[in-house]
This record gives structure tokens, C-alpha cells and sequence, in this order.
């Protein structure tokens, strides 16, 4: 495969639009996730097709409608600008192995269980049902975590981390707000429950 040329390496031919390019390299880096090896390569093959047209443009070989320009030019720093743009190559490695950007489809079942469990909690007003809820929310999001990379440990340490921190900035915010809580018809308690699966559904939807 180190002979092929950068456009081989995506699927695409050297006359292919921008768009193609882009759905080429979406698809690869969500068919090779979990192999950084192979999602460097997609990377450095995409950098290079971008430049590739960058220069054929600025020698007047190629002309790149206005909406493909803009795309085009974050890949190269532009001091003259002013300001650069951030880009999701230029985030640690460790950030980039841990964020997930989930489909619509994706998003659908973590939507639904938490706010079922919301629910709930707000329209039950047994104290038990926090003990129940919670914990079927830390099921939940071990199982929404876990497969997506099959890792158990890491899905467990995270929704541990999750339930901590939900639990402690829940409780912090709602011994402040504990007047306005009462008026609502809310116990501080339910209060960190509610927060704690807020966390739990951004965990368990854009983490992996």
C-alpha cells in the first residue's frame, strides 16, 4: 500500500469533487477506528490531496468554487489572516482517542433511556426510586460505552468518573439553588440524580 498515491489510498480518483473526497475519508476513518496506524495513514493521504489542490489552484491549473475554498485553505496556516482555525488533528492524542462523534442513529437509544429515567424521577416521588434509577443509568452507560469499543474496564472507569462527578456537582448546585428546588417541587437529591445523568448521557453518546 506504500506505493500507492494518496488518492488510491481514500478510493478516489484525481478528478474527484471535494465532497467525494470528504465522504471517502469519513468513511475510512469510521471503518479503520480503533487502528491508529491506519487512521494516520487516511490522515497524512487526505492532508496530502488537499495541498495537492491547494497548489494546483495557486498555479491556475484548477479553479475550486468559492464553498471548497474555505475548507481547503484550514488545512495550511494563514498568518496573514490573522487568526488560524483550530482542527481536530491539532487536539492530543489522548483527547482524540477518547471523544467519539456519534451518528444521529447513534444518539437515539442514550436519548431515550435517560430521559425515560428522567422521567422518573420527576413523576415518581418515591425515594427509592433514585436508588433504582441511578443505577440503571450506570448500567446504561457502561453498555452504551462498552460497545462501542469492547473495552469493559474503560467503560466502567468512566461511568464511575461520570457518577462521581454527577453526584458531587449536583449536590454542590443544589444546596444553592435548595430554595428554588422546593418551589419546583425537587429534593437536592433529585436534583444530583438529574445532573448525574445528564453527564451519563454525554459520556455514554460522545465518549468511547
Amino acid at each position: 500500500m506504500s506505493d500507492q498515491n494518496p488518492y488510491e489510498k481514500l478510493g478516489v480518483t484525481e478528478d474527484a469533487s471535494f465532497d467525494e473526497i470528504q465522504d471517502a475519508k469519513g468513511r475510512l476513518m469510521q471503518q479503520h477506528r480503533g487502528e491508529p496506524k491506519l487512521v494516520e495513514s487516511v490522515e497524512a493521504a487526505y492532508d496530502a490531496i488537499i495541498m495537492d489542490r491547494l497548489r494546483m489552484r495557486q498555479e491556475g491549473k484548477i479553479k475550486v468554487p468559492e464553498r471548497i475554498r474555505f475548507p481547503e485553505r484550514e488545512k495550511v496556516p494563514q498568518t496573514s489572516l490573522g487568526f488560524s482555525s483550530p482542527s481536530a488533528n491539532s487536539s492530543p492524542a489522548w483527547l482524540q482517542g477518547l471523544l467519539d462523534t456519534p451518528t444521529r442513529s447513534d444518539l437515539v437509544a442514550p436519548t431515550v433511556v435517560f430521559l425515560v429515567l428522567i422521567g422518573l424521577i420527576l413523576f415518581y416521588p418515591e425515594a427509592s426510586i433514585l436508588t433504582f434509577t441511578v443505577a440503571l443509568g450506570f448500567g446504561g452507560t457502561i453498555y452504551f460505552l462498552n460497545r462501542k469499543e469492547q473495552q469493559f474496564g474503560r467503560a466502567v472507569l468512566l461511568t464511575l468518573v461520570g457518577l462521581l462527578l454527577g453526584v458531587a456537582l449536583g449536590t454542590v448546585l443544589g444546596g444553592a439553588l435548595e430554595s428554588l428546588l422546593i418551589d419546583m417541587g425537587l429534593t437536592v437529591e433529585k436534583f444530583a440524580s438529574l445532573v448525574t445523568f445528564v453527564l451519563f448521557w454525554l459520556i455514554s453518546s460522545f465518549l468511547r
